[in-house]
């Protein structure tokens, strides 16, 4: 299948998301060894206005990374000890991005960045030019759930309760 292109992920996370649903995600390791992985959940972070979101803050050294245009990665550390793996979305100045929550056959995007053998060196990695990470198409998945977005307690209910956790 053929490598996803920088056009791809200029859309809004909204459309996105769910589109990224049964992509393969491709990681060759530092020796060598090419991986691929299929994409079972994803959950969205969506510009200032998002409480859960880490631009909510605005534009810091940490956020930067999201204001830029989509097919690039946000990849942070937390607990000191897991990092997590976002896909940054849309167009330029405008900060969104998708969290990688799950791929077959490892649930938790903790277990995700360790699966990938993540690190800070991945931060801003662009998908379209990597020679160590990208996303293949793979047919649009058409029967997928939604439910709310885990592990933001600090946000306001009314960004809590938003049904942005993608599925199948």
């Amino acid at each position: 299948m053929a490598r996803l292109t920088a056009n791809f992920f200029k859309q809004d996370a909204l459309v996105l998301a769910p589109l990224l649903l049964g992509k393969k995600l491709v990681r060759v390791s530092d020796n060598g060894v090419k991986n691929e992985y299929v994409i079972t959940e994803v959950e969205i972070y969506r510009g200032e206005e998002d409480l859960a979101c880490h631009a909510s803050k605005g534009r810091t050294q940490r956020t930067q990374v999201m204001y830029n245009s989509g097919g690039v990665l946000y990849v942070y550390l937390v607990y000191g000890m897991y990092w997590m793996l976002n896909i940054v979305t849309g167009e330029e100045n405008n900060p969104q991005a998708i969290l990688i929550r799950a791929l077959e056959g490892t649930t938790g995007p903790g277990r995700v960045g360790k699966l990938l053998m993540l690190d800070k060196s991945f931060n801003t990695e662009n998908l379209s030019d990597s020679k160590r990470i990208w996303l293949e198409d793979r047919p649009i998945i058409d029967t997928y759930k939604t439910s709310i977005r885990i592990g933001i307690d600090y946000a306001s209910e009314e960004w809590r309760l938003k049904p942005w956790r993608f599925y199948y």
